[in-house]
């Protein structure tokens, strides 16, 4: 897993929307699809998808969880 470092704080990622509302009232940090975990703090649309987190909601079909959304944070 990532905590923060490298490629990861230039995407937004894709996180399960309970958690990212989880996080916003609680300040506890959110795991995204491809493993970083942070505190979202910031505007995830400045920011281009996470190619990790969209291979992997992509992969997972019309099976996957439909509460995943993309949410993203530089906030270490």
């Amino acid at each position: 897993m990532s905590h923060g470092d490298g490629d990861h704080e230039r995407y937004a990622h894709y996180v399960q929307k309970d958690k990212i509302m989880e996080s916003a009232l609680s300040g506890s940090p959110v795991v995204a699809l491809c493993g970083k975990v942070w505190v979202p703090g910031r505007d995830p649309k400045k920011y281009p998808v996470c190619p990790m987190c969209k291979e992997i909601f992509d992969g997972m079909g019309a099976g996957g969880d439909k509460d995943k959304g993309k949410d993203g944070s530089g906030k270490k």
